[in-house]
């Protein structure tokens, strides 16, 4: 698959990703890791019927234990790490401190083979986390002690989505059909936490299960298999950095539905975050030219 199409299969989870705030908004009551279960449950199930449709089933078998345990850390790990950093910490902050793994995938991709880290890669991202912080910090009222197990739960969180995408990279001859397990053992993995843990809601109204559904289907269902495709084929670097367009692109959902209003500040955050990520692909075109 060309580098360009992969890439541009992989930013479609952004695309998705944007969708996440309206529907999870749009699925109340139902408690996170509820939600957890149900949509990885229905993003496994999704991926397993393409599995079977395509006759990529026996690919699976030859798939090791270890890759797909490191599928579930990366996937589980990083859902839990981040609705428990919202639990113990302030949304603002925790939030802001989660959405350094943009950044962090395109730092750790300079350690990739074949993969060289330019100075406009690194300044993109810079000024990308600028843009998503204007807009993920916006009700911040300070970083308090008291909340220091919920930042670093959040940096944990980070730390863990950054890592699994860039050593996916390592991984590329891995079938992107084993996403699909990751998701399942993810839900597995969700559910007995879920009863621990929480009290059981269900949605209430037809849009609410609507909500719930798209969640499983898009931006916790098939945005896990293009990432998968972006991360292993694309320019990660150019990845990175235009995935801090998630943040501005739901927040202009939210506006447009009259969840949230217009400011200036949205302005200001998609000068950032576009000239971030226009920086980040001018410098991969540099170094393929000099290739």
């Amino acid at each position: 698959m060309p580098r360009p199409r992969a890439t541009a299969i992989g930013f479609s989870a952004v695309l998705l990703w944007a969708l996440l705030a309206l529907f999870t908004v749009g699925s109340a009551p139902v408690p996170p890791l509820q939600l957890n279960a149900i949509c990885f449950a229905i993003g496994g199930a999704i991926g397993i019927v393409w599995v079977i449709a395509t006759g990529e089933a026996r690919l699976l078998r030859a798939v090791p234990l270890r890759v797909y345990a490191f599928g579930t850390v990366g996937l589980f790990g990083y859902h839990a790490l981040y609705f428990s950093a919202l639990r113990l910490a302030p949304a603002a902050e925790a939030g802001l401190i989660a959405y350094l793994w943009p950044l962090l995938i395109v730092l750790f991709s300079g350690l990739l083979p074949g993969e060289r880290l330019r100075a406009g890669h690194v300044l993109g991202a810079l000024l990308g986390f600028t843009g998503a912080a204007l807009i993920v910090a916006r009700g911040a009222t300070g970083f308090d002690g008291a909340a220091l197990p919920g930042y670093g739960l959040a940096a944990l969180c980070a730390l863990t989505w950054s890592s699994y995408s860039v050593l996916s990279r390592r991984l590329g001859s891995v079938p992107t059909a084993s996403v699909a397990v990751f998701c399942l053992a993810s839900a597995a993995l969700s559910l007995p936490l879920h009863l621990a843990l929480e009290q059981t809601a269900w949605p209430m109204t037809p849009l609410a299960w609507a909500s719930m559904v798209a969640l499983g289907l898009g931006p916790v269902g098939l945005a896990f298999y293009v990432w998968d495709i972006g991360v292993k084929r694309g320019d990660i670097q150019v990845l990175g950095t235009a995935s801090y367009a998630a943040p501005l692109l739901s927040t202009l959902i939210l506006v447009g539905v009259g969840v949230a209003a217009p400011t200036p500040m949205l302005l200001a955050a998609a000068v950032l975050i576009t000239g971030g990520a226009a920086l980040a692909a001018r410098a991969s075109a540099g170094a393929r030219s000099q290739a």
